[in-house]
Formats: structure tokens, sequence, C-alpha cells
């Protein structure tokens, strides 16, 4: 609840990231694991599945937006995965490099990607602490 009481935070409904082509970007991501939800081509939007969960990551076309690297800092989405650390080798395999090697984080390891829009993108295992992290 706010402070005011007027409404409560029902948790997440979509992540939006600006890309400059969507074909590039759905491509990209799918390289990076993620399944597509839906895709308007009229409309410059796709959405990216993540888990089980019906928010997902949103893409929307920007048309003056060019291929730049992530600001620093920069805003950050992290996902949780079963294992940072296999999750970093396939995407590896996929052709995608890590922004910096996989790195430990109190509840685990992380690896960050960034697309070619600047968008980064964290990949978070619960493997130090699994108490809190999902059953599933």
């Amino acid at each position: 609840m706010s402070d005011k009481g007027s409404y409560e935070l029902l948790g997440f409904d979509n992540a939006l990231f600006p890309v400059g082509d969507l074909g590039e970007a759905v491509d990209f991501y799918q390289r990076a694991g993620f399944t597509v939800g839906f895709r308007l081509d009229e409309a410059g939007i796709a959405l990216l599945k993540v888990g089980g969960e019906m928010p997902g990551v949103l893409l929307r076309a920007e048309e003056a937006l060019t291929h730049r690297p992530p600001p620093w800092p920069s805003p950050r989405l992290w996902l949780e995965v079963a294992d940072a650390r296999a999750a970093a080798r396939e995407l590896a395999a996929a052709g995608i490099a890590p922004l910096d090697g996989v790195f430990p984080v109190a509840t685990g390891w992380t690896v960050e990607i960034a697309d070619p829009w600047g968008n980064v993108v964290g990949f978070t295992d619960y493997s130090k602490r699994p108490e809190l992290g999902r059953r599933s």
C-alpha cells in the first residue's frame, strides 16, 4: 500500500525495452533463450515470455534508435535461472558475449548481457540461498 493508502502494488506487468529493429531484436532474444509470446509487426511490438508468468519483456521498435553500448550505470532487468554459470556458457555458445564474466552475488551467481541497443538483462541464480528462489 502506498503512504496515502490509495493503491497497492500487485506485481509486475511488463518490462519495456526500446529497440531499433524488431526483427533483429527478436532474433537476439531468441538466441538468448527467450520464447516469443506474440509479435505484432504492424504495431512494432513483440512480447517475450519469462517463465510461466503472463508479464514478460515487451520489445517496442523505435525507428531512430541505433546500436549503442549500455550506459553505465543503466537500469538492469535480472531474471532468475537455475544456474547462471550454465546460462553464461549457453549464451556464449549462441554468440552472445556477457558484459563481464559471471560474478558472485549474495544469493548465488549472475551474468549480464546487453542487446544491441544497450538494454541490459541479467541472469541470476539462488545457488547460495535456494530457500529464496523459485521452486520450479
